[in-house]
């Protein structure tokens, strides 16, 4: 029997997930849809996060029709973002893809009456279209911190300490999965704020990184595609920032260029 499955992240799926339809607390652009249908989940709904530049926010449905996988997502001040739990109970269905819609799933409806239609799907057959490179190099300069960009914060590794990150996550924090620190730390760290969304959730972990000593900001979702940490760097503006990136001088308005100056000075001792 086809279950209804809620996670926090599409990073952390299993084999439990795979046939089943997911309610994942992730933004719906492309990477959330490729590591989706990489895992096998027989269709999922995501989070709009905005909607955001370019609709990056709605990538993955496109996408997933591809391979005739059913996807939708919920209006990003319905639910919370990062909180399966949470989008299952009062998320509201703001965009489908033709697969979902092909089962009766529609604009407007609750959450979880899409994902009871969606559990009458067939198992979509094939494999994940490819994606490209999620992790890389943005700037190196001597003397100074990298500048690395990567396209969902779960790439960071203990090696990152003391960079400066440019992530295309949201600036969530999980609903119930465990909230680890970020991996190394980084000295700054960026987030795309998912056009802010329900209980201010898309910019909640900003100050829980003041107390992991991370200077951290948001970018507009208008501004950069969320899931795209090369469009931050050359686009983002930012929009909100933590007390630790406040005390560096960065603020809303400065491009991303000047939040990794101002966060290398700070951290430099400037």
């Amino acid at each position: 029997m086809t279950e209804i499955i809620c996670a926090d992240s599409v990073t952390v799926l299993d084999a439990r997930h795979r046939g089943n339809v997911l309610v994942g607390g992730s933004h719906g652009g492309i990477y959330a849809g490729y590591l989706a249908a990489k895992a096998g989940v027989r269709a999922v709904i995501l989070h709009n996060a905005g909607v955001g530049k370019d609709q990056a926010g709605l990538g993955s449905l496109a996408y997933l029709d591809g391979i005739g996988m059913p996807a939708a997502v919920l209006g990003h001040m319905t639910a919370r973002i990062a909180d399966g739990q949470d989008q299952l109970a009062r998320g509201i269905i703001s965009h489908v893809n033709e697969a979902a819609e092909a089962l009766g799933c529609r604009v407007g409806e609750s959450c979880q009456d899409c994902a009871r239609r969606m559990a009458g799907a067939g198992q979509w057959q094939g494999s994940a279209p490819a994606f490209g490179e999620s992790r890389f190099l943005l700037r190196a300069r001597d003397g100074e911190p990298q500048v690395w960009g990567v396209d969902s914060t779960s790439l960071v590794r203990p090696e990152d300490k003391g960079a400066v990150m440019i992530t295309a996550s949201h600036g969530a924090i999980f609903g119930s999965a465990e909230n680890k620190p970020i991996a190394g730390p980084p000295l700054a760290v960026i987030f795309n704020d998912a056009g802010v969304g329900a209980d201010d959730c898309g910019v909640a972990r900003l100050p829980a990184l003041d107390g992991e000593g991370v200077i951290a900001a948001t970018v507009g979702a208008a501004t950069a595609r969320i899931g795209d940490a090369r469009s931050a760097w050359e686009s983002g503006i930012i929009s909100h920032a933590n007390a630790l990136a406040e005390a560096a001088g960065i603020m809303p308005g400065d491009n991303l260029e000047a939040f990794a100056d101002k966060a290398i000075a700070r951290g430099q001792g400037a």
